[in-house]
């Protein structure tokens, strides 16, 4: 069984920053991505991004040129790096973990609020 734990979410005005962190544990045989979806209320999880395991990086629309994704594999932990945020990117963050055979886990999800 895999476990995921997310850290880093709050509360932060508009403009500031956030870093989420996940952490995978248990049996992990083989990773094929690692990332990050959010879910607002009222809304249908939305992909922010992922990495796969040869860094290869996908990013959604809304959160090009503001955020980054990066992934230590020796830890199985991946990064959410959140800039410039704004009031429309308050969601409950969520992390995915994807194995080779597109088994997907999910976190249990952390709360990003962004108002002044």
């Amino acid at each position: 069984q895999v476990q995921l734990v997310e850290s880093g979410g709050g509360l932060v005005q508009p403009g500031g920053s956030l870093r989420l962190s996940c952490l995978a544990s248990g049996t992990i045989f083989s990773i094929y991505s690692m990332g990050w979806y959010r879910q607002a209320p009222g809304k249908q999880r939305e992909l922010v991004a992922t990495i796969t395991h040869i860094g290869t990086t996908n990013l959604g629309d809304s959160v090009k040129g503001r955020f980054t994704i990066a992934r230590d594999n020796a830890k199985n932990t991946v990064y959410l790096q959140m800039n410039s945020l704004k009031p429309e990117d308050t969601a409950v963050y969520y992390c995915n973990l994807k194995t080779a055979g597109l088994t997907s886990y999910w976190g249990q999800g952390t709360q990003v609020t962004v108002s002044s």
